[in-house]
C-alpha cells in the first residue's frame, strides 16, 4: 500500500513541553537576551564570547531534556504515512522521538561550521569558544541560521508541501518568516492541520482543521482524526 505523504511544521511549542524556553514566551527576549544581541550576525561580530557563551548553554539545555509525547507521536505516525518534519527548532528532539525524516529550516545545535566554509559542517557537542578555529583557520559558530541570514533549506520545503498530500502545522506562532509561509504553498484541497495551545491569527488561511491544545494532547487527537478511517 502507498503510503500518503505527511509533512509537518513543527515551531518551539512541540518542545517547550520538554523544558525547552521559547522566544514568545517572554516578549522578544530569550533567557533574559534581546534576539538582536544573541541571533543575528550583527550580534556575533559585536561581541562573538557573548554569542557562543549563549549557544553552549542551549546546547547544555537541549542535551538535558527528553523528546515528549508530542515527539513520539510523530514518530509512531510513520507506520501509517509518509512522514516528513519540516522543523524550526534547533534541537534534536524529533531525531531522538523516532522521527527519521527531520529538515531543520534554522539549523542545528548539535552542528558547527567556520565563519569562512559554511558548507563544511561538523558535529559538537561541549563548547565551542572564541578562537576555536576550523580547518580553514576561521572562527567557529554554531551551525544556526539566525535573523537576516537566508535560510537555505525553504526551497526544498516548499517543494515537499507542494507534493504532500496533508499538511499539520504544531506549536508555532507562524510570525517567523519565511517558514511562516509555508502555509500559503499548500495546496488548495490539501488536508491541514493546526495545533497549537494559542492558535495564531490565520488572517486569509481557510479550510484549516483547528486543535487548540497543548502538542501532547493535540497528536492525540491528530491521530485519532487522521486514523480514523485506516
Amino acid at each position: 500500500m502507498i503510503k500518503k505523504k505527511l509533512a509537518v511544521l513543527t515551531g518551539a511549542g512541540i518542545s517547550a513541553e520538554s523544558g525547552l524556553k521559547t522566544f514568545r514566551d517572554s516578549d522578544g527576549l530569550w533567557m533574559g537576551y534581546s534576539i538582536e544581541d544573541v541571533a543575528t550576525p550583527r550580534g556575533f561580530i559585536k561581541d562573538p564570547g557573548l554569542v557562543l557563551d549563549f549557544y553552549n548553554q542551549r546546547r547544555r539545555d537541549v542535551a538535558a531534556v527528553l523528546p515528549n509525547e508530542a515527539h513520539l507521536g510523530l514518530a509512531a505516525l510513520e507506520e501509517y504515512f509518509d512522514v516528513t518534519i519540516i522543523t524550526q527548532n534547533i534541537d534534536d528532539l524529533h531525531e531522538r522521538g523516532g522521527s527519521s525524516n527531520v529538515m531543520h529550516l534554522h539549523g542545528e545545535i548539535f552542528k558547527m561550521h567556520s565563519i569562512g566554509k559554511p558548507d563544511d559542517i561538523f558535529d559538537i557537542r561541549g563548547d565551542i569558544l572564541p578562537g576555536d578555529k576550523g580547518p580553514d583557520g576561521t572562527q567557529l559558530r554554531p551551525q544556526i541560521v539566525w535573523f537576516e541570514e537566508p535560510v537555505p533549506m525553504i526551497e526544498k520545503a516548499v517543494l515537499l508541501l507542494k507534493n504532500a498530500d496533508i499538511f499539520v502545522v504544531i506549536g508555532t506562532s507562524l510570525q517567523v518568516y519565511p517558514a511562516a509561509a509555508l502555509l500559503h504553498y499548500a495546496p488548495p484541497g490539501m488536508d491541514k492541520y493546526i495545533i497549537d495551545k494559542r492558535i495564531p491569527a490565520l488572517n486569509s488561511y481557510h479550510d484549516i482543521h483547528i486543535i487548540e491544545m497543548p502538542a501532547t494532547e493535540g497528536i492525540k487527537e491528530l491521530m485519532r482524526l487522521l486514523l480514523k478511517d485506516t
